[in-house]
């Protein structure tokens, strides 16, 4: 079963679609990356499956049961936009206010539950408003946690942290995942940190799905490179165009692609009296590989 299946999805705003017959499919236990430029309709789609928008057209199932069923809600769990918390109560006092909200019983045993899985225990008396970012989205997640819930959806959890904090959450979503049966739906402008967590990526531009794939699938679509460094760049450059089909100067690096033989590279250019200060294997990032996918759809739409 499918932790979130989207057929048909529209939502417009002003005679402007925000969601255009969006197709969406999240597998139960996936770390779902949901990825777009600003204003491809993440963030709505997002607000669609809480609930806090209604479509024009379209359906969305989440574990094989409409959005909208009391029974399917109560398995939710969102942190869209900011936590929404009181600025001068206690992390506490926030918490037990949001379990009031839900009706949960025995509320002081599931706050020690959320604050423990976010690494909050030991903060639970300070006040939201002396917390940092990345506490105050860690204070979100948790909100978002009570009561258990068996989908999280997180719209750019992690923008704005520092490294330290990325870590942290980083942490945070693979454990939720792993120990706690839980699938997650989450944005983020910050490839190279969704690229370490998900197992599933969907690709939306202007309102539409171009692309869903898992992470295995990725990799196998990626090209593979050899980075290297010698003294005359230029010139190595010129010795491997001869022999291997792609090679590039980029930045700092000439790359070699889709080649994986550093011994072939490093014998070839020794014997054409370069030395290799610098070699490794590589293979392009989420990153890369989405600016190419982009570049790829602007072209298509230029011959249109």
């Amino acid at each position: 079963m499918n932790a979130i299946e989207i057929r048909g999805l529209s939502k417009s705003f002003r005679g402007m679609y925000a969601v255009d017959h969006l197709d969406m499919t999240v597998p139960q236990g996936a770390i779902y990356g949901f990825i777009g430029e600003n204003g491809s309709g993440k963030s709505t789609t997002m607000k669609l499956i809480c609930g806090h928008l209604v479509p024009e057209c379209g359906e969305i199932k989440l574990f094989g049961r409409d959005n909208d069923d009391p029974g399917v809600r109560v398995r939710v769990g969102a942190l869209i936009e900011n936590a929404g918390c009181f600025p001068n109560a206690s992390i506490y006092q926030n918490l037990r206010m949001q379990t009031i909200n839900l009706g949960l019983e025995k509320s002081d045993e599931e706050i020690a539950r959320v604050l423990r899985i976010v690494r909050m225990e030991e903060h639970a008396n300070l006040k939201f408003k002396s917390c940092s970012l990345g506490m105050k989205q860690r204070i979100g997640i948790a909100m978002a946690l009570l009561g258990d819930p068996a989908l999280l959806i997180l719209d750019e959890p992690i923008n704005g942290l520092d490294t330290d904090g990325m870590r942290i959450m980083r942490e945070i979503l693979v454990d939720i995942t792993k120990n706690y049966g839980c699938t997650v739906l989450i944005s983020s402008h910050i490839l190279g940190e969704l690229e370490k967590i998900a197992t599933h990526y969907g690709i939306i531009r202007q309102g539409r799905m171009i692309m869903e794939l898992s992470a295995a699938e990725m990799d196998t679509r990626v090209q593979v490179f050899v980075s290297l460094k010698t003294k005359d760049m230029a010139g190595a450059k010129n010795v491997l165009a001869k022999r291997f089909a792609d090679v590039r100067r980029e930045g700092e690096y000439i790359r070699v692609y889709d080649v994986d033989d550093t011994a072939a590279i490093v014998d070839h250019l020794m014997k054409n009296g370069h030395i290799v200060s610098e070699i490794k294997k590589n293979k392009i990032g989420l990153e890369e590989y989405y600016i190419e996918l982009m570049s790829a759809s602007d072209t298509v739409k230029e011959d249109m």
